[in-house]
């Protein structure tokens, strides 16, 4: 039976430790690095203030927001994988907590694949349950455009079959009166917008599926998930259990132009959960005794599979798997200062092996996969 209420302190744990394996930096921790400098009193357009019931597209916003004053500025080079939670150390926790993890300044479908891995993580943490992953894509403007005239025949042509509620709403809003059909249960000929994808939106949904394949990460095609408005676009998914839904995430590039003069590409996903309403005792922050740096798909894919194990070991280890770039990933690990990096490549990653190295005499050892947690457990 899946928890109803989870500890505060707990969620904010796992949300760390999940943060920390997959390479999600705390927005708390970026935007102390630009105290003194944040833009105050930012005008926003009347747009953002008309997002509906999209309760996600809302905490999205507020997201953004925060990101706009500390002037973030995510590119493809320099991509953002940020965590954010409303829950405050040394503040009761809200009595609905929220956890988001997102992708910024990168298109690479593999920034879709780490955060549902890392998500699906957290949630078998929290829930002692294993969620169900459902996934669709809308497409891109033009799919979107495509798909809405596809929705707009379907509703004309069955208008004799379908609630009176749907039609009306179809004349409004014809992605809910879509997702009006599907509560329903009257959409079993709904158009899928798969169907409608065009070149570049079907290549990063095949990319995204390959992704989740080839790392055994479990998932299923939903044709009947929709994502509605103008915030959302291509990739949408959600985690359900127990029949409901426990997450909702989407790619949304094209939202991002509301908030910074250069739009980049984003992906992110909301988890929503009941607090407690306890206080959360302050934490120190702790660091990393080894940086995991890697490049090529063969080694993110291995990188998906051993951010669990060494999660489960608990070896203090961080790595940046959404980041492709090496150059990049090694910035950051020596930002961290961790006294030890494990560097895969394609060879190690063909191999079964890693290197290790000591930061501070370049002393490396190559170590096989099988065993590399008792290897790294027994390094001092």
């Amino acid at each position: 039976m899946m928890r109803n209420t989870i500890p505060a302190e707990e969620i904010l744990n796992k949300a760390h430790a999940v943060g920390q394996y997959y390479g999600f930096t705390p927005l708390s921790a970026l935007t102390a690095l630009s105290r003194g400098n944040a833009q105050k009193n930012i005008e926003h357009p009347e747009a953002l203030s008309r997002l509906g019931d999209d309760t996600v597209a809302e905490i999205v916003s507020s997201f953004l927001k925060r990101c706009q004053r500390v002037q973030f500025s995510p590119s493809s080079r320099q991509p953002l994988f940020v965590w954010h939670t409303n829950i405050a150390p040394g503040r009761p926790a809200p009595k609905k907590v929220v956890v988001q993890l997102h992708a910024l300044g990168t298109d690479h479908a593999l920034a879709d694949a780490v955060i549902i891995r890392a998500l699906l993580a957290l949630s078998r943490d929290l829930f002692h349950e294993e969620p169900v992953v459902r996934i669709n894509s809308m497409g891109d403007k033009e799919t979107r455009a495509r798909y809405a005239r596809e929705l707009g025949n379907f509703f004309k042509k069955r208008g004799s079959t379908l609630p009176e509620e749907c039609i009306a709403c179809s004349k409004q809003d014809i992605f809910l009166a879509a997702e009006l059909a599907i509560a329903r249960e009257c959409a079993e000929y709904l158009p899928a917008p798969t169907e409608h994808l065009s070149d570049a939106s079907r290549k990063r949904f095949e990319d995204l599926l390959e992704y989740l394949e080839m790392t055994e990460t479990p998932y299923e095609l939903a044709r009947n998930l929709i994502s509605r408005g103008n915030v959302w676009n291509d990739t949408c998914f959600e985690l359900v259990l127990g029949g409901q839904r426990v997450a909702w995430g989407s790619h949304y590039g094209d939202f991002t132009r509301h908030f910074f003069p250069a739009p980049f590409s984003a992906t992110g996903a909301v988890l929503q959960i009941p607090g407690t309403g306890s206080v959360v005792k302050k934490t120190a922050p702790t660091n990393m005794r080894f940086s995991f740096v890697h490049i090529g798909d063969e080694a993110k894919r291995l990188s998906f599979r051993l951010a669990e194990d060494f999660r489960k070991a608990r070896i203090s280890l961080t790595q940046n798997i959404g980041i492709e770039s090496l150059t990049e990933q090694l910035h950051l690990a020596e930002r961290r200062e961790s006294p030890y990096l494990l560097i895969m490549g394609r060879k190690e990653a063909l191999e079964g092996s890693a290197i290790l190295r000591n930061r501070q005499t370049q002393e490396e050892t190559v170590l096989p996969l099988s065993g590399i947690i008792e290897r790294l457990k027994a390094v001092t």
